[in-house]
This record gives structure tokens, C-alpha cells and sequence, in this order.
């Protein structure tokens, strides 16, 4: 529960924006929304430290020095699966042909072999992707497989990193968000200032009809002492 956690860390903590995208495998952006509540899903926050994943002693370290790397306490060795392709939620499925899409159209170099366990598909599957020869090709829209939520940002740069290494070629850099980035922060500057607006106003507005209401109802109340 990535999202749930960050959004703990940000309510319970003065760690970076930096610090809570790397230790929860977010975009730091997603980070920036959960804080600035423009996420398209309400979060309820999760203690990682309730949850055995980190200590407080860490969160501290963190707190102190922004450019410490916060490291995940070790749980007991998780069951792992020894063959077939990776478990994919009923519910994310349909989005595999699309994830598929984006990484043979970005991302070319990746092996058949790698997307599949990556996305957790198979070389058939990937293949008639390839060939537009899928059954649903016409339907079939690349799009980031992070964004559909079939993989984390971390895996899938480590993926493209690994195989750029082995190939003996410069890893790709993704400049796509650069302008996104600095064009999201100012949406988000605004919002927030727009917020904060609508509040006073919002609170200016009980306050006038407070003493409106006084007024009304103690018309008399201003020649009090009056005689």
C-alpha cells in the first residue's frame, strides 16, 4: 500500500518529498498530489512503523539529514513463485495489452522475455502485439504501464537501466515529464493559493452573517449605555 503509506509519512513526518517517493517506489509527483490532495483517490494514511516496516530511529535519521536514504526493515522471505508469469489482479489484466504497447513503442531494446516477466505476460501475447496480429489490435492503446499500475516507476527504470547495461548503450533518458513537471508544480501552486482564498472567503462570509444575525436579533444592542 505505496500511496497509503506516503500519505502517513507526509501527515507524521518532515521527511522530503524525495525521501517518501523513493522509500514507497512512487513518482515523486504522485507524492506531490497525495500532499497537496488533488490525488484522484482520498488516501487513509498506513503506519509503516505500526506495519514492522520502519522504525521511527530511521524516520529521524531521515528528518535530519534529506539526503539519507531511508532503508525498509527486513520481514520474513515472502513466498516467491518459481515459474510462469508474474500475478497480475483480475481487475489490471485488460490493461496488459496496453502497458505492452508502451513498452515495445518506447522502449524497443527490452527483450520479449524481460516485458513478460516485468508485465507478467507471455512472448505469444507480446509477439502478436509486435505484429498487430492481437485479436483486439484495433482497441490496443500504448499507455505507461506505471500510470495502469502493472508495474512501479522503480522496476521499470531498473529494467530499462539493466538492459542498456547489457546491450553496452547509454540507458535512455525519459524527459518527458520535464515540462509536465514544472507545469503540474504550477498547477498545483495555484490550486492551493485558490484554496486558501475560498477558505477566507468562506470565512469572512460566516463571520458577516455572525454579526448580521447579532444585529437582527439585538437591534438594540449598539445604544446599550445610551440614554
Amino acid at each position: 500500500m505505496p500511496h497509503a503509506t506516503a500519505s502517513w509519512l507526509i501527515d507524521n513526518s518532515a521527511l522530503s518529498f524525495d525521501q517518501i517517493a523513493e522509500f514507497c517506489g512512487l513518482h515523486i509527483l504522485e507524492v506531490q498530489a497525495i500532499a497537496d490532495d488533488t490525488a484522484s483517490i482520498k488516501y487513509t494514511g498506513r503506519d509503516p512503523v505500526r506495519a514492522h516496516e520502519i522504525t521511527m530511529e530511521e524516520i529521524h535519521k531521515g528528518e535530519s539529514n534529506s539526503d539519507y536514504r531511508l532503508k525498509m526493515l527486513k520481514g520474513p522471505e515472502p513466498v516467491r513463485r518459481t515459474k510462469g508469469p508474474r500475478y497480475t489482479p483480475v481487475s489490471k489484466r485488460q490493461d496488459k495489452p496496453d502497458g505492452i504497447a508502451w513498452i515495445l513503442r518506447n522502449h524497443p531494446e527490452v527483450s520479449d522475455g524481460a516485458i513478460g516477466k516485468l508485465i507478467g505476460t507471455t512472448r505469444t501475447t507480446i509477439a502478436a502485439i509486435r505484429d498487430r496480429t492481437h485479436w483486439n489490435i484495433s482497441n490496443i492503446t500504448p499507455k505507461d504501464p506505471v500510470t495502469l499500475g502493472l508495474c512501479s516507476q522503480r522496476e521499470l527504470d531498473a529494467l530499462v537501466a539493466k538492459t542498456a547495461k547489457k546491450l553496452g548503450i547509454e540507458a535512455p533518458t525519459d524527459s518527458r515529464l520535464d515540462g509536465d513537471r514544472e507545469a503540474l508544480i504550477e498547477e498545483l501552486r495555484r490550486e492551493r493559493q485558490e484554496t486558501v482564498r475560498r477558505a477566507e472567503e468562506a470565512l469572512k462570509a460566516e463571520t458577516d452573517l455572525i454579526s448580521a444575525t447579532a444585529t437582527i436579533l439585538d437591534p438594540f444592542s449598539s445604544n446599550k449605555g445610551e440614554v
